[in-house]
């Protein structure tokens, strides 16, 4: 790849913060600095810590043409997750969301400092947070790209275009919007979706054809405003890990080091959801009763600034992890998720269906027991069990407000782990992972945006 020249072009990275949201922007600014371009990564002091802190399969202190520039924040409410609240939503992060509207100012600073001394300065913003970038159209080198943290599946079927596919079979079936995300999140919506209006000059997915090309083309056929867009995922490292990638050891590799391969499902439910205590009960039996090994990250929902305030104690039913024994592992902490994905003996993943980690998931050729809890994952979770044909449905939308019980719990593991319907979508996950691998977008994409900004 011929060296680009770095006086011609910067690119600065502005993520929303939330954690799935700061880690897909921090995997794509580790895929353009291959490209021996100028970065800068923005944000708040708090959530750049966050970011780095948390960053799995490679140390961004490594990357040198890197630059992080920490803002400070006023300071904001800062509550902890409600697991009993009607909504799964993580209102709690709202706070830290509002509070992003401070960044404009330094933004722009930063944004007019660097277009005195490149031909162009490329933004690249995740698209929930448009609102600091009121000030960009005034700057005549500079040019902003929207950064989709959504499925183009999900995108597409928000958008209900009176598409021949979608009248023609089972898109009808799609999972209702209801209850998945709030009204203060809708309207915090709106008010970037009005600011990307006046900014965004194309988009960028978390994607690729190979596994949502149909429904990329369709987004591209829809668009009215003739901006380009480009399917640049997986943005997380794809390749198995092994043990000397890992920066430090893992309790959990370790313990994964000692199972059979294909022996092991994964249980997590990422970074906003907070379950409730009847939940965990009926999610701990069942566990129990499928015999099945595990690995079950239990912790809460991150608040808003996850470094202060304390955490809830979570309770397992009496004698639980003395009854599990060997077959399961217990991690209240941080867990490598992509590590575990990656590992030969993970054969499964009980997930939320979070896009970040159904594209992990994905790339690391892991089948999903889909059980969402809120926003994009009801849709996320139909891509994966009713399109791509990789997973089963433990939690059913249309039966949100039911409690899952420890009965269906088990019969979803076993019939992953444990079946020949299981053994087939493992092996669908597989093939669907090595197209991804082989022929992802992170290649000729990427190869693609970075020719047209660097034009």
């Amino acid at each position: 790849m011929a060296k680009l020249c770095n006086d011609e072009v910067a690119i600065v990275m502005i993520p929303l913060p939330a954690q799935g949201h700061l880690n897909q922007l921090l995997h794509l600014t580790r895929l353009i600095s291959t490209y021996h371009l100028p970065l800068h990564f923005t944000g708040t002091t708090v959530h750049l810590h966050q970011a780095r802190t948390r960053v799995q399969g490679w140390d961004p202190l490594s990357i040198s043409n890197i630059k992080f520039h920490e803002f400070p924040t006023p300071c904001y409410e800062n509550p902890p997750p409600n697991p009993n609240s009607t909504t799964k939503f993580p209102s709690q992060l709202m706070p830290s969301f509002h509070a992003t509207c401070h960044l404009r100012h330094p933004i722009t600073s930063l944004l007019r400092e660097l277009s005195c001394s490149n031909k162009r300065v490329i933004v690249i913003y995740d698209s929930l947070i448009a609102w600091v970038l009121q000030d960009a159209p005034n700057i005549p080198n500079v040019e902003c790209y929207s950064f989709r943290s959504l499925s183009a599946f999900t995108i597409h079927s928000w958008n209900k275009p009176n598409s021949v596919e979608e009248n023609d079979g089972f898109l009808k079936n799609l999972p209702s919007m209801k209850d998945s995300l709030t009204l203060e999140f809708l309207e915090y919506s709106k008010v970037q979706r009005e600011y990307r209006k006046n900014v965004s000059s194309g988009d960028l997915y978390n994607s690729c054809y190979e596994i949502e090309g149909l429904y990329l083309d369709l987004l591209s056929k829809g668009n009215s405003t003739g901006h380009k867009q480009w399917a640049i995922g997986p943005l997380n490292p794809v390749k198995p890990f092994a043990r000397k990638e890992s920066r430090k050891s893992s309790i959990c590799i370790d313990w994964l080091d000692k199972q059979e391969p294909n022996s092991v499902i994964f249980v997590s439910f990422g970074t906003t959801t907070s379950l409730s205590d009847e939940e965990i009960k009926e999610l701990a039996i069942g566990l129990e009763k499928s015999q099945q090994k595990f690995i079950w990250v239990l912790r809460d929902a991150d608040k808003g600034d996850i470094f202060n305030g304390k955490s809830r104690k979570i309770e397992l039913p009496k004698g639980y992890e003395e009854r599990v024994g060997k077959r399961g592992l217990i991690v209240r902490d941080w867990a490598p998720q992509l590590e575990i994905l990656g590992h030969v003996s993970t054969g499964g993943f009980m997930s939320h269906c979070g896009w970040n980690s159904c594209m992990e998931s994905i790339s690391m050729g892991v089948p999903i027991v889909a059980w969402p809890m809120h926003s994009d994952q009801p849709t996320n979770a139909f891509l994966v069990t009713e399109v791509l044909k990789i997973g089963v449905v433990l939690k059913d939308w249309a039966k949100r407000d039911e409690l899952v019980s420890s009965v269906e719990v088990e019969k979803c593991v076993k019939r992953l782990m444990v079946s020949e319907e299981g053994d087939e979508m493992r092996k669908k996950a597989m093939e669907l992972s090595k197209s991804v691998v082989d022929g992802g977008g992170s290649g000729k994409e990427m190869d693609s945006f970075i020719a047209h900004i660097t034009r």
